[in-house]
């Protein structure tokens, strides 16, 4: 009888235990305390369903003490069944209530589903954010070198989240633009000493048109001054130019070698020519006489 009865308190466990999985009553209390009205039944579809209730009873209570009653179980299950973040969007779309953004389910939802932060995105509307620029290295047209620094302030523009690019964007638009700056400047001097007028002429540009961002300020943090690039440019030509030069008179001498080469083989060899004919001359003037004494001779 014993062992019967343990058998059985373990199975009334083990029953109870099952039930309340699929039925959360607990869960199903604390909604019905907060003023979310969901029944029993709908929680253990949820649960046949693999969508875990606890998320969506919190998300729902979250929103309702919130104020936005307009968002729905339907709309929540079928946003985690997506692969979204349900308490992310609820916790953007409540910061935004706070915050007089206009942002509604879907755009949060779809947000979240591109794979934005948008909690974050709705915490930097809120807050701007600043973002430091690596080392820009630039050339005045005086050819001094600057290496300036600066601190971009930009805010989530919550329309252009889906589709808009991101920082690395805003990083490159914003170096291009100091770039070109300080490039039309005629000295390095004029940049040192008007550093705000970097800023202005690359805030002229719009450089946050397609992006995610909202460029509020450029601050130019730092300028430092590098190397003097055009005196280098010049002894660089100027060695080069040295070197065509001594290329084209080695290659003169080399030339005039060579014509002194030829006109000396060419003179040896008129030389040797003459003294051939000399002797051959000699020798033809010198059997002359012997065969006219032959001749007498024979006479």
């Amino acid at each position: 009888m014993v062992g019967l009865s343990v058998f059985l308190l373990i199975g009334i466990i083990a029953i109870l235990a099952v039930f309340f999985y699929f039925v959360p009553f607990l869960l199903w209390i604390s909604a019905r305390v907060s003023g979310v009205r969901i029944s029993l039944i709908q929680l253990f579809l949820m649960r046949i369903r693999k969508v875990p209730p606890q998320v969506i009873v919190r998300a729902m209570i979250e929103a309702h003490k919130a104020g936005l009653k307009t968002i729905t179980r339907d709309e929540l299950e079928a946003h985690y069944l997506a692969g979204g973040h349900v308490e992310r969007v609820v916790h953007a779309l409540v910061s935004a209530s706070k915050a007089n953004i206009d942002l509604g389910f879907q755009m949060a939802t779809a947000i979240d589903l591109a794979g934005r932060d948008v909690f974050e995105a709705v915490q930097m509307s809120v807050n701007p954010k600043v973002i430091d620029t690596p080392p820009v290295t630039a050339v005045a047209k005086d050819g001094i070198q600057l290496i300036a620094k600066a601190r971009v302030t930009v805010r989530a523009n919550i329309r252009q989240l889906v589709g808009g690019a991101g920082e690395d964007t805003i990083l490159a638009r914003v170096g291009e633009g100091i770039v070109s700056s300080i490039g039309s400047s005629e000295s390095h001097k004029q940049v040192l000493e008007n550093p705000d007028s970097i800023s202005k002429l690359v805030l002229k540009k719009g450089l946050d048109s397609g992006t995610a961002f909202e460029i509020l300020s450029i601050d130019i943090a730092d300028i430092d001054i590098g190397k003097n690039i055009g005196a280098t440019l010049q002894m660089d030509q100027a060695q080069a130019d040295k070197n065509i030069a001594q290329a084209k008179a080695e290659e003169r001498r080399a030339m005039a070698i060579a014509r002194t080469r030829n006109e000396s083989q060419s003179t040896r060899g008129k030389s040797k020519s003459n003294r051939s004919r000399s002797r051959s001359s000699q020798s033809y003037g010198g059997s002359l006489p012997f065969g006219k004494s032959r001749n007498h001779g024979l006479l």
